[in-house]
């Protein structure tokens, strides 16, 4: 139970109406209040942040594991590991992803991350793949792909128990665009991904109801002057929001720059797509089915090379927004935050530092570099006395 009052003080505030210098914040219990509290009431615990940032929490749409534990392999117990370790980065609400798996074994995986979505572990579920192209499969096994069939796409949703957050779809392929229509029907995000997908097919999946792209780059079509591909459809549409996994390798710099410029700072959302290795080291793992080899913090499929997920935490994707690919302030935290909280239709409770929102928040040092995590009004990683 968090304490009834702390007070912030001191910070760069970040507020979606601007970053407010020397700014104060008040937590009541695990929200965020109106300020009312007075600095020298008795018994409230006052943190002075001078020199330093306080941002909303990160919310990540896309992510497969961490600390050496898989969300779709394992126990609740190894789900519930990677939550941790990606809450001591930053991370604060995260949707756990799935891999491609035959339909039995992911009915299963879906009883138990639904679980623990029910329990608050968790603010959803991602299923990417099985129903995802051959031609761009990455790191999924190519024998246990499926064409998106409406009513096996609906099969799985339904495995979730109300837990689906959103699903991708080469849409391209028969029943796709059916499927996505359905998705939408149902409230689950459609996200393009995986995809061998033409700039037209693409359009027309952005018009049944697709809103989101998968990792905007990976695993689809290159950018082409002829044919533009999935890229240009996705990047023109105001309705679609962009996937980037910001680690320095998925993307070079100017091609997060080209997103950042074609779609805008609102409809980009950082994602880390992490497996099991983020946050816990090199070594060999598995990604559903397949053997992955970390070395130097990259992910490779054992056979074929093909890039695995990533050993990214949200922490070092803000750093390298600001501190790399010279992005403002502002608009790392509406791609890292205010943006997947929208998405997941989940804004009038986190995503922004606003009374009655969740106090989930991250302090972060003038080299933004992680100092401090609270979720709930609690200190996860407790900052450091001025």
């Amino acid at each position: 139970m968090a304490a009834a009052h702390k007070v912030l003080t001191g910070a760069r505030v970040v507020l979606p109406s601007g970053t407010v210098e020397g700014g104060r914040l008040v937590i009541d219990g695990e929200r965020i209040a109106d300020g009312s509290a007075p600095d020298g009431a008795s018994g409230v615990p006052k943190t002075d942040l001078t020199g330093h940032w306080v941002v909303p929490g990160f919310v990540d749409l896309h992510n497969h594991g961490g600390g050496g534990a898989s969300f779709t392999s394992g126990t609740a117990e190894d789900v519930l590991t990677g939550v941790a370790t990606h809450r001591l980065h930053g991370t604060t609400t995260l949707v756990a992803s799935t891999v491609t798996s035959d339909l039995a074994v992911l009915a299963d995986q879906s009883a138990l991350l639904s679980e623990l979505v029910e329990q608050g572990d968790l603010a959803g579920i991602h299923f990417e793949g099985p129903f995802i192209s051959p031609c761009r499969k990455g790191a999924h096994s190519e024998n246990l792909l499926l064409d998106p069939d409406p009513a096996v796409v609906r099969k799985v949703i339904d495995a979730a128990r109300g837990a689906a957050r959103m699903v991708t779809l080469a849409t391209e392929l028969p029943g796709g665009l059916d499927a996505v229509r359905m998705l939408a029907d149902q409230g689950v995000i459609a996200a393009v991904g995986h995809t061998d997908a033409t700039y037209e097919q693409t359009v027309d999946a952005i018009e049944a109801g697709a809103t989101v792209a998968t990792h905007l780059f990976n695993a689809m079509p290159a950018l082409g002057h002829r044919a533009p591909g999935p890229i240009a459809a996705l990047l023109e549409d105001e309705r679609v929001t962009v996937e980037l996994i910001n680690d320095g390798v998925h993307l070079h710099p100017a091609a997060l720059e080209l997103a950042f410029h074609r779609a805008g700072a609102g409809r980009v959302a950082f994602i880390t797509d992490a497996m099991d290795a983020a946050g816990f080291g090199d070594g060999r793992y598995l990604l559903g089915p397949l053997e992955v080899d970390v070395v130097d913090g990259v992910a490779r499929l054992v056979e074929g090379g093909s890039i695995a997920g990533s050993t990214l935490t949200l922490d070092t994707a803000f750093r390298r927004a600001v501190t790399v690919d010279g992005l403002p302030v502002a608009d790392v935290v509406r791609a890292i935050s205010a943006n997947p909280a929208r998405l997941l239709g989940l804004d009038h409770e986190i995503g922004s530092l606003e009374p009655g929102k969740y106090a989930d928040l991250v302090v972060l040092d003038e080299t933004f570099t992680l100092a401090g995590v609270m979720r709930r009004g609690e200190w996860i990683v407790e900052p450091p006395k001025a």
